[in-house]
Parts: C-alpha cells; sequence; structure tokens
C-alpha cells in the first residue's frame, strides 16, 4: 500500500496495438462505436454488457475481424458482476490496462412525477455502476499501471429539465471521478483517471430511456457523432487526460453557466424543455431495469449530427489550445448578445432549442460555424479578441 507520501508518477500507458481494455456499455451507442473502433486499431477487448446474445454477437463480430475478442454477460450494478469482468480479463489475457466505464441508463419526465424506485435504480446503474468498476479498475491498475476512462455528460457541468434524475446521476459520477484522480495521485499510483463529457451524441439513448412524459422525448441538437467519442476514448487510453468535452456545445454550455448561470436556467427551462418533446406517442420500451439492446451505434431522431468537433479535437493536441480559447470566447460573447438583445421579451431561444427568435437563431448559427469550422482562421487572425475573450471570461467567474 502507498503511503500519503508516495513519490508522484506518471501514469503508465501503453499503445493501443499493445493494450487490453474493457468497455462496460459495450453493445450500443458510444460503447459499441468504441468498441468496433479500438478492434480496427489493434487492441484486445474484453465486452460487457447486460444482453448475452448481443454482447455474444459482437465479440464474434470482432473475433472474425481479427481482433481478440471476449464477451462477459454482466450487470454494472452488481459488484459480483463486475468481478466477474475482471477474472475473465485475467484469464483470457492476464489482465487489462484500460477500463472503460460506459454503461449507463437514461430517463425523462418531471422529477416530482418520477417514482422513487426508478430514480434509484438509475443511480444503481449510472453511479454505482461507476463506482464498482472504478474500484475494480484501480484495484488491478494501481501498482502496474493504465487508464480509467469515466463516461459522464455535459450534464455534469450543467442539469438539464426533464432529465434531473440523470443530470444528479452525472454530477455523482464527475464528483466520484475527480476525488478519486486526486487519491490516486496523492499515493503515487501511474494510473490515469479521465472523464468524459459528452453533448448529446446521436446514440439510442431516447429510445431506451425510461419515460414518465406523455410523449416520446429526444435529444436536443446539436448531435455530434458517436465516432467522436469513440476517438477521445480511445486517444484517452493512450494520453493521460484530466477530463475531455465530447463536442463544443457541452463545453459552450458549461461555460455560459458559469459567466450566466441564471440566464442558462431560463434558457434550460424553457426552450430546453419544449425541444425534449416530440409529439410522437411512445413506444413504451426502455432499458432501466433490463436491456432493450437493438446492436447500434446510432439513434433515429431527425435533424443534423456533427460529424466532426473541431474543440474535441483541439483538445486532444494542445498545440491547437488557442483555437479553443478563440472560439470559445467568440461563442460566449455571441451567446450573450443575443440574450441581450432579445432576452428582455422572453424570446431569447437559441437554434437547436427554440424557433422564435431570428436574432438568436442567426447568432447561435454563426457561433457554432466559429466554434466548429474557423477556429483556425481565428486562431491567426484575431488573437487580440481572444485574449480579451479568455479575460472578459475570467473576470466574470465565481470567485471563492
Amino acid at each position: 500500500m502507498a503511503t500519503s507520501h508516495a513519490r508522484k508518477m506518471k501514469p503508465n500507458l501503453q499503445k493501443l496495438n499493445e493494450q487490453v481494455i474493457v468497455i462496460t456499455g459495450a453493445t450500443s451507442g458510444i460503447g459499441l462505436a468504441t468498441a468496433r473502433m479500438a478492434a480496427k486499431r489493434g487492441a484486445r477487448l474484453v465486452l460487457a454488457a447486460r444482453d448475452e446474445a448481443a454482447v455474444r454477437q459482437l465479440a464474434e463480430e470482432l473475433n472474425a475481424a481479427g481482433c481478440e475478442a471476449v464477451a462477459v454477460t454482466a450487470d454494472v450494478s452488481h459488484e459480483d458482476d463486475v468481478q466477474a469482468i475482471v477474472e475473465a480479463a485475467r484469464e483470457r489475457f492476464g489482465g487489462f490496462d484500460t477500463w472503460v466505464n460506459n454503461a449507463a441508463v437514461s430517463m425523462y419526465g418531471h422529477l416530482l412525477d418520477e417514482p422513487i424506485k426508478d430514480e434509484r435504480q438509475l443511480f444503481e446503474t449510472n453511479y454505482w455502476g461507476t463506482v464498482h468498476g472504478s474500484r475494480a479498475a484501480a484495484m488491478h491498475l494501481r501498482d502496474k499501471g493504465g487508464a480509467i476512462i469515466n463516461v459522464g455528460s455535459a450534464n455534469s457541468d450543467y442539469a438539464a429539465p426533464l432529465q434531473g434524475t440523470f443530470s444528479a446521476s452525472k454530477h455523482a459520477v464527475k464528483g466520484y471521478t475527480d476525488a478519486l484522480r486526486m487519491e490516486l495521485e496523492e499515493e503515487g499510483a501511474p494510473v490515469s483517471v479521465t472523464l468524459v463529457k459528452p453533448s448529446p451524441i446521436d446514440t439510442p439513448y431516447a429510445h431506451h430511456a425510461r419515460n414518465h412524459l406523455e410523449n416520446e422525448p429526444r435529444q436536443t441538437p446539436p448531435m455530434y457523432s458517436p465516432e467522436i467519442a469513440a476517438k477521445a476514448i480511445l486517444f484517452c487510453a493512450e494520453h493521460p487526460k484530466r477530463d475531455i468535452y465530447i463536442g463544443g456545445a457541452g463545453r459552450l454550455f458549461s461555460l455560459a453557466g458559469h459567466v450566466a448561470p441564471r440566464l442558462m436556467d431560463r434558457i434550460m427551462s424553457r426552450a430546453g424543455t419544449r425541444m425534449q418533446k416530440t409529439g410522437r406517442p411512445d413506444d413504451g420500451r426502455d432499458s432501466l431495469y433490463s436491456p432493450d439492446s437493438d446492436m447500434q451505434e446510432r439513434g433515429e431522431q431527425q435533424g443534423r449530427v456533427m460529424k466532426t468537433s473541431l474543440y474535441t479535437s483541439a483538445a486532444m493536441h494542445p498545440k491547437r489550445t488557442g483555437v479553443l480559447i478563440v472560439a470559445s470566447g467568440v461563442v460566449a460573447g455571441l451567446l450573450w448578445r443575443a440574450y441581450r438583445n432579445n432576452g428582455r421579451n422572453g424570446h431569447a431561444h437559441l437554434d437547436g432549442l427554440a424557433h422564435e427568435s431570428s436574432k438568436a437563431k442567426r447568432s447561435l448559427k454563426k457561433a457554432s460555424h466559429l466554434l466548429e469550422h474557423e477556429g483556425k482562421h481565428f486562431a491567426h487572425t484575431l488573437p487580440k479578441l481572444g485574449r480579451k475573450a479568455r479575460h472578459a471570461i475570467e473576470r466574470n467567474l465565481p470567485r471563492h
């Protein structure tokens, strides 16, 4: 056991094609995209999910393509099942190098209308499943080194109405992940602990959610491709990273929530609530208590899906961080201007969250364009604007 005076050690991370990677929630959405991408890059895989048929199908698919993969039927809300994942990794590969806590469930509804039983079940998977996986991974990796990657959410920084329980669970995941990181660093364990914060991702997320609304729910745009998330997760398996946002939209809303929290409350409570409702009847299916696996990476929602994220790409490559500062500053300024011009009348609705305010719509379209497509241009031509935006943001951050 390391002491509190242990020498600090850098995380010991191997190249992806030399790693054994554990992925929970591997048969749908981000987990499925990550498994397939990791297999193509030469990693050996331990795939875990509740649906036995689906996880075996995935293992067969990847093995047929030349990957070494083993399937484990496991519900991460049960600690014994998580230990079975560890044992399967040891038996087949002698252990593992990276553990990805991806398994999660979702729920839509008004907090005061949701049954406590359902809220507890969501926490069993999202929070306690992450705790079980993190503990098992840390015990295995604290001496040899490796990576623990917890898939949280941009909702760990700001709460979403109608997804209050999910948001709360991801706040809890963030708190646990941050504390675990600090404790492992203090004892000198060569383990990287990363929190991944996806913006809305084009997965079957809404389809699998337990729904307490009158109609079928949907995610709010802009949505991003699950391949962006998979690429970032695998980057963090090779490079120590504290946290990373998947998609600039999540970072924008987090930043806005710090700079103007009451503004964000009003935007989310009005436009955010409406944009999560479709008006279509719900099919009544969900995966809260039992798997509803469909072996699909993508969802079935309408709307544009971003195939790239300049923000996430820059976050993975420090030399591009100037892009982040400039683009974030420009977007924050446009967000505030849209609210100032239209918010007094209660119509400051962002593009993708509402359609009533043409000025706000044009402003956010411009901001999104700058953030996702023209960040490099601004990094070179408007450095002064970037510095001013950064200083303005820093001046407005809460002080402790």
